[in-house]
């Protein structure tokens, strides 16, 4: 099993540190204001114990820290990040004890980090959203999802994709982020506060030419390992910026790789680059001989 690594994220407040994990952590989320409520998570007192550590919060594939005021992040964050990745790769690194894991209420928690795409802002809750992705272009799409619809109503509002803990949102050049962020912020907190849907309970997994609806088994053997490196490698990068990546098909002949950019992937002046430097070099590593290209439909 590959080690757990963990990425150093800043967020809109200074104060607060986001470790964010190659891989999925936990389900649910869980928050702890003292050693005291941190007692059926051995990882949060181990926290607790240093001392500039205010509060902890343990959520899918992150984990973020609130720090007092007698140090600042810069000089501590790289020995911060060492002491997790320790604890998350030793043996029974437990994160909260089974009898914890409950449906404890958490209370909510928005940060909002910008993405590689200037025109894409990544608004991450503190619990888990939706199932399964959701992308929507514009109003009329958004018809199935109760919080896109109300987003749309900001006129600012281009593109909204939604994952499992975050929403992205894309927004026309008639505004500058920083007008609009703790609106956007404010709006989406008080929204999942309120316990209103994110979206219908009737929606599925859209079964189309994408990766969600594509039998493994109707697949040949390099596409079948094309996906598994997208989903163990590429997505998990891709999802920290606030994108997604989507398998689309395989060309034998030419052995192109046609893949779908979502989120804040698609349109990102970055993507070409990515995909270049990125995900073609480690398609061709990994799959010698079988690969020549990576095409993104969408851009």
């Amino acid at each position: 099993m590959d080690s757990v690594t963990l990425k150093i994220e800043k967020t809109t407040n200074d104060t607060i540190l986001k470790f964010t994990a190659n891989t999925i952590l936990i389900s649910g989320s869980y928050q702890f204001n003292n050693i005291d409520e941190a007692k059926n998570s051995p990882l949060a007192q181990q926290l607790f114990h240093l001392p500039f550590i205010k509060r902890v919060l343990i959520s899918a594939n992150f984990i973020a820290l609130e720090r007092f005021s007698i140090i600042e992040w810069a000089d501590v964050q790289e020995e911060v990040k060492e002491q997790i990745e320790n604890y998350l790769n030793s043996p029974g690194g437990v994160l909260v004890l089974e009898e914890t894991a409950t449906t404890k209420k958490v209370p909510v928690e928005i940060y909002s980090e910008v993405t590689p795409n200037p025109s894409v802002l990544k608004f991450v809750a503190n619990k888990k959203l939706v199932e399964f992705d959701l992308e929507y272009k514009n109003i009329e799409e958004a018809k199935n999802s109760p919080l896109a619809t109300e987003l749309y109503n900001f006129s600012f509002v281009k593109e909204i994709f939604i994952s499992e803990n975050y929403v992205s949102i894309t927004k026309f050049d008639i505004v500058e982020w920083s007008e609009i962020t703790n609106e956007i912020r404010s709006f989406i907190k008080q929204f999942i506060a309120d316990g209103k849907s994110i979206v219908d309970k009737s929606v599925q997994p859209k079964k189309n030419e994408q990766s969600q609806g594509i039998q493994l088994e109707d697949l040949d053997d390099v596409s079948k390992q094309i996906i598994a490196i997208l989903d163990e490698y590429i997505k998990p990068a891709v999802a920290a910026d606030g994108g997604n990546i989507l398998f689309q098909s395989y060309e034998q002949k030419t052995k192109v790789v046609n893949v779908i950019l979502q989120g804040a992937c698609s349109g990102c002046p970055s993507s070409t680059i990515t995909l270049k430097n990125g995900i073609e070099n480690m398609l061709k590593q990994l799959i010698p001989g079988q690969i020549e290209q990576v095409i993104a439909l969408n851009q």
